[in-house]
């Protein structure tokens, strides 16, 4: 089978959370794309032409030839049965149960903390630090963050016996904190920095921000 022509769709700050997943999930599954960066505070994402692309209106968005999907997790479940392994890298579980705990938690990491996700934004990890300690509901994210992360990683090296998304995912959550000088276990910390060094990932943080040019090739 021939493999579309990709494109992502994403914003010029180059700090989404979401855009990040769906970065990293096209480079670890090794096939070239193209990347267009969005000017969202003059809504370019609004524009009928994209709106008619992404359906939501949002950013990620993959165009994969002829289709197009936005929404960050659909895109990594695409990717993961369009590109399967052995032939291209694994984003997801091989284990049924392995596979539902990792929706489970990307789920919960896109719907949960929001005092963190408020005070810790993802810009503070890119661009200027915050220094301002955290709330007392931010401070109880944090610590419902490192609770599950610690249990979801139990010592390992990776949440599940190998590699996946949730890694990454779950990295950037605890970056929120080690980026900006917060209080992290040792052994979380050494997980998010070790995360940071993978290669699909390091392509990401070395991203030149704001983006000088919208379109590029992967």
């Amino acid at each position: 089978m021939t493999e579309p022509s990709f494109t992502l769709f994403g914003e010029r700050q180059l700090d989404s959370p979401f855009v990040f997943t769906a970065f990293v999930a096209l480079k670890e599954k090794g096939v070239p794309f193209g990347f267009r960066a969005l000017e969202l505070g003059r809504g370019e994402q609004r524009e009928p032409s994209f709106v008619e692309r992404s359906l939501t209106a949002r950013v990620p968005t993959l165009s994969a030839g002829d289709f197009s999907l936005s929404e960050s997790l659909a895109i990594v479940e695409y990717l993961e049965e369009l590109l399967p392994p052995p032939g291209h890298g694994r984003l997801l579980p091989a284990l049924r149960e392995q596979r539902a705990r990792a929706r489970q938690v990307m789920g919960w990491l896109r719907s949960d903390l929001a005092a963190l996700r408020r005070e810790r934004p993802t810009s503070s990890i890119f661009f200027e630090r915050v220094t301002a300690p955290l709330g007392d509901a931010a401070r109880a994210d944090a610590g419902k963050l490192e609770r599950i992360a610690s249990t979801l990683l139990a010592g390992r090296a990776h949440v599940f016996e190998e590699w996946s998304i949730v890694d990454a995912d779950l990295a950037m959550a605890l970056m929120r904190l080690v980026a900006n000088g917060d209080a992290v276990p040792p052994a979380l910390r050494a997980f998010a920095e070790a995360e940071w060094q993978r290669p699909s990932v390091v392509r990401w943080v070395s991203l030149a921000r704001p983006a000088t040019a919208g379109v590029w090739q992967e």
